[in-house]
């Protein structure tokens, strides 16, 4: 039988080895990949993208490749990894690709803008306005050699995810499910529902303790929770 793979996309600012640790959690479920976004880790040296949609375009031959022929795909992203993934999931049906599911997190529905923005704004109120999105401040932000690396990509990320407009106006033919921290102060239940109107397939969406990064100690929930919904799938 033919495994899974769980194509994992990455969050502002964030790389594929945030996911890393979900490797070993998803023991033999799945086989689990992340997307890689240049401007961070082994593309470090690489131009950030500052558009969903040219990301989504520029890394689809790549995620093609990795994700072989014939397999089954379910697709996670939170937060600017939800509207990339989206995307994504547009681009892989017109390849052929097969996807499962679609998980999306931390994320109102794709048509939604976010009301208050950081890009745009001096580098200390840029930060302010971020860690107030995110409920923490990443702690390499205070070593300015780490911080000239990361602040650029954080910039961009969020600039990217500001300024998103979703490439179709077509619904996905892929059931999705929509997760949210209870606490989120960014995205309301209501928002996180909105995912509903994206698929013309199946829509579940659940929650889980804790705030817009809930999902950095949740891990193992979230594998629980797309293992239980793939299984009932199967039945």
């Amino acid at each position: 039988m033919t495994r899974t793979t769980l194509l994992c996309v990455p969050f502002a600012g964030a790389g594929p080895s945030f996911f890393h640790p979900w490797r070993e959690l998803a023991a033999d479920r799945w086989r689990v990949t992340s997307v890689e976004l240049p401007g961070r880790e082994r593309r470090i040296l690489e131009e950030p993208y500052r558009n969903v949609q040219e990301a989504a375009k520029g890394v689809i031959d790549e995620v093609v490749a990795d994700l072989g022929e014939g397999g089954r795909t379910v697709l996670f992203g939170h937060s600017l990894g939800a509207v990339l993934a989206y995307e994504l999931a547009h681009l892989l049906g017109e390849r052929g690709v097969h996807v499962e599911r679609l998980v999306v997190s931390g994320s109102p529905g794709p048509w939604t803008q976010r009301e208050r923005r950081a890009a745009g704004l001096p580098d200390e109120e840029f930060l302010a306005r971020v860690e107030e999105f995110a409920g923490f401040r990443h702690e390499a932000l205070d070593h300015p050699e780490m911080r000239e690396l990361i602040l650029p990509v954080l910039q961009a990320d969020c600039e990217m995810h500001e300024s998103y407009v979703p490439s179709t106006d077509e619904p996905l033919a892929v059931p999705i499910c929509s997760l949210r921290g209870a606490d989120d102060g960014l995205v309301s239940a209501e928002e996180a529902r909105q995912w509903r109107a994206a698929t013309t397939a199946d829509f579940t969406w659940a929650e889980f303790p804790g705030d817009h990064m809930y999902l950095v100690g949740a891990g193992r929930e979230v594998l629980d929770l797309i293992a239980r919904q793939s299984l009932s799938e199967q039945q």
